[in-house]
């Protein structure tokens, strides 16, 4: 039976590979935020007492650290975005590495300091 080639441990993964797996599974974690987001907000016509019940639990410490992370997700997603209308469309395509170190840079410079208002 054949392996694929990423099984191998030899195999080094360089960051355009990193990158193009966080944006796909970036844009996965959205399209799951957009469905609970719908379902959510479609509690509003099962009534005030449904949605409170609702919003209630989604105020615990666990949801709020789901909105970091999605707030994390939010901003990769976007810088990375960018990074790759730069690679694709502005002939950028030998700075991709440089692009996406950029990319991430100003991705932690956004999210890290918003734990601050998520947590306190």
């Amino acid at each position: 039976m054949l392996k694929p080639k990423w099984f191998y441990p030899s195999y080094k993964k360089d960051v355009g590979e990193w990158a193009w797996i966080l944006h796909r599974l970036g844009g996965l974690a959205l399209i799951f935020y957009l469905f609970l987001h719908i379902f959510v907000t479609n509690r509003l016509a099962a009534g005030p007492e449904a949605f409170n019940a609702t919003m209630k639990a989604l105020s615990t410490p666990l949801f709020k650290f789901l909105e970091w992370g999605l707030w994390g997700v939010i901003l990769f997603h976007a810088f990375n975005g960018i990074r790759l209308v730069l690679v694709d469309f502005a002939g950028a395509s030998k700075y991709q590495k440089a692009l996406f170190w950029i990319a991430f840079v100003l991705f932690l410079a956004l999210w890290i300091p918003a734990a601050w208002k998520f947590f306190i």
